[in-house]
Order: structure tokens, then sequence, then C-alpha cells
């Protein structure tokens, strides 16, 4: 269960540091890449641990380090995602506005 916890405040933890990173944060909310890397981290350490990967002798450490891994991976995919489209979306609706 400490596992669980480490992967909980270290996703978090990667999901602002990605977001404070990123030049286009006004365009999407704090908590964005804090909860997909924390959806990410999550379910792959349920999904580790119900595959039994964290009590086998010398893969114990997939469910406390790949979790971590793969939630800044989704928190940087988000980032990178939402970031272009809502600026594309912005501009086009700004455009729109300042047409009329």
């Amino acid at each position: 269960m400490l596992s669980l916890i480490v992967v909980a405040l270290v996703t978090v933890a990667a999901g602002f540091v990605v977001w404070a990173n990123d030049k286009r944060h006004a365009k999407y909310g704090i908590a964005v890449p804090a909860g997909v890397s924390l959806t990410a981290g999550m379910v792959s350490w349920i999904v580790f641990v119900a595959a039994g990967l964290g009590y086998q002798p010398g893969l114990t450490w997939i469910p406390w380090v790949l979790p971590m891994v793969l939630g800044a991976v989704a928190a940087v995919a988000a980032v990178l995602y939402l970031g272009k489209t809502r600026t594309a979306r912005d501009t086009a609706r700004l455009t729109a506005i300042l047409r009329y």
C-alpha cells in the first residue's frame, strides 16, 4: 500500500510540473494534467499489482516505477493535445467574433 501512496504523490507532482512548464497552460486548468497523471498512475498500479508483478522476485520495481513514468507520460500527452486543440479552437472563435 505504501507504493500506491508514493505513486499517487509522485504522479500528481509530475502533473503539476508538466502544467507549470507548458507555455500554453492558461488554456486549460491546473488540475487537468495532475488528474490525468494520477489516473494513469493509479490504473497502471492496480493492473500491475493485480497481475502479481509486485510480489515476484526481480519484478517488484514495476508497480513502484512504471506507474510514475506512465503517469508523467500521460500528463505530457494530455498537455500537448489540449494545448494545441484549445489554442486552435480559441483562435478560430476569436477570428469569427472579430469578423462581425
